[in-house]
């Protein structure tokens, strides 16, 4: 008996444009979403517009969370290049937000395991 021919046939498959990227910074506390900041198409996250989601979360703090300000607020970062720009330390300074700092390498360490903002 002899063994069957097999035939392979080259499947093309169509090109479509691929689904559109979105930039989303969120902010939580241990109450829930403090802030959902989407980025504009085209856009890029810099220090200066880190700076201005960092305005609108102060405002979406004092609003949704009242009293929780009165000592500053504790952000936790990576080390982005927006996180460590003069304009954002300066920002952080001036409103005595404080950094917990992301350790380099801990992926066993996800961000959701620490309250974002406290007392």
């Amino acid at each position: 008996m002899e063994a069957p021919i097999l035939s392979f046939h080259k499947k093309k498959f169509q090109v479509q444009q691929s689904a559109i990227k979105v930039m989303a910074t969120v902010f939580w506390d241990s109450r829930g979403m403090t802030l959902l900041d989407i980025l504009p198409k085209g856009e890029s996250v810099n220090a200066d517009r880190y700076c201005e989601t960092l305005d609108r979360l102060r405002h979406a703090v004092r609003r949704k969370r009242p009293g929780l300000l009165r000592s500053g607020g504790v952000l936790y970062h990576d080390n982005a290049t927006p996180h460590r720009a003069k304009r954002t330390k300066e920002w952080l300074e001036r409103y005595r937000w404080d950094i917990n700092h992301h350790p380099a390498h801990s992926p066993d360490r996800a961000p959701s395991d620490f309250h974002l903002l406290g007392p």
